[in-house]
């Protein structure tokens, strides 16, 4: 390598993979945490030292060049190095202290996750755990998340993964709902009772069809994809949900209906980068996650 032929910083490297990703510089400076400014002023320096017109304006969002497309990929490949020895550096570490982030659905957030954290807290108090709450994959090899909770199974070489436990979803509705609209005792008693779906209507009901669910769109009032929000709901009320029995089970006031008939299989893996599950401050919060989740109250 010749240093002196590298005129550019990583902070840099950074803001334009950020802008090539989000589209805009307000959306790469909030990615980033910096201002915009800053952003805009790392681009014009890795232009300058690379003698090249990155990025062209079309309205409010900048697209690459040609040149741009060209450096594309070796910038990207810089971008995935970094993150690599990111991963090795925090693999590493040997204190048994430090900040964990853990990735979970808003379910197992917000049902799941505390009981299982206060217990943490109360062994490893020189632990401080972030929660990242999304419903999408969390990018491990980006360090969006130090571990994640997931209902399947990694696909992702260098990732390793550990199945914890496996359950089943079924279909709940409130007792006040069951006073108000009887209870269904067939399947087929579904076809005009009000349904809450967890994603678009259309999805939702193609979905509960192909687990032979007579459901139509029209059946689907209210739908969210917040989960927690649409099994709220449920428990208000306004119609029959989809939810893990584990979780069912820590919710007062609802009842399983058509207890003979499960909708799906709910498992739980963590999942975490070969690399950072080397240091043990993660290997302390993996090994406890895995215990207390698969002994976890409520599970069925």
């Amino acid at each position: 390598m010749n240093p002196a032929a590298i005129g550019f910083d990583w902070n840099q490297v950074r803001a334009f993979l950020a802008t090539v990703e989000t589209g805009t510089l307000s959306a790469a400076a909030r990615a980033l945490g910096v201002a915009q400014p800053t952003v805009g002023r790392q681009i014009a320096a890795l232009e300058e030292s690379l003698g090249l017109a990155l990025f062209e304006r079309a309205g409010r969002d900048l697209v690459l060049t040609p040149a741009g497309r060209a450096v594309e990929d070796h910038v990207r490949a810089m971008g995935a190095a970094a993150a690599q020895l990111a991963l090795v550096a925090a693999g590493q570490t040997k204190g048994p202290g430090g900040r964990v982030t853990i990735s979970a659905s808003d379910t197992v957030a917000t049902y799941l996750l505390p009981d299982v954290l206060a217990s943490l807290a109360e062994t490893t108090p020189d632990l401080q755990i972030g929660i990242v709450v999304t419903n999408l994959l969390s990018d491990l090899m980006r360090r969006e998340a130090d571990i994640a909770i997931r209902h399947v199974r990694p696909e992702e070489s260098g990732l390793i993964a550990r199945r914890i436990r496996s359950g089943q979803a079924s279909l709940y509705a409130s007792g006040d709902f069951l006073r108000r609209h009887g209870r269904p005792s067939r399947i087929e008693d579904l076809r005009n009772l009000p349904l809450i779906g967890l994603t678009a209507p259309e999805a939702m009901a193609r979905m509960l069809r192909a687990r032979g669910l007579p459901v139509s769109e029209a059946g689907l009032p209210f739908f969210s994809e917040n989960t927690v929000a649409g099994w709220e709901l449920v428990r208000r009320g306004l119609g029959i949900g989809l939810m893990a029995d584990d979780i069912a089970a820590k919710t007062p006031g609802v009842e399983r209906i058509l207890p003979d008939f499960r909708v799906s299989e709910v498992d739980l893996w963590l999942v975490s980068h070969r690399e950072l599950h080397r240091s043990a401050r993660i290997r302390r919060v993996w090994d406890h996650l895995a215990g207390a989740l698969r002994n976890a109250p409520g599970r069925v």
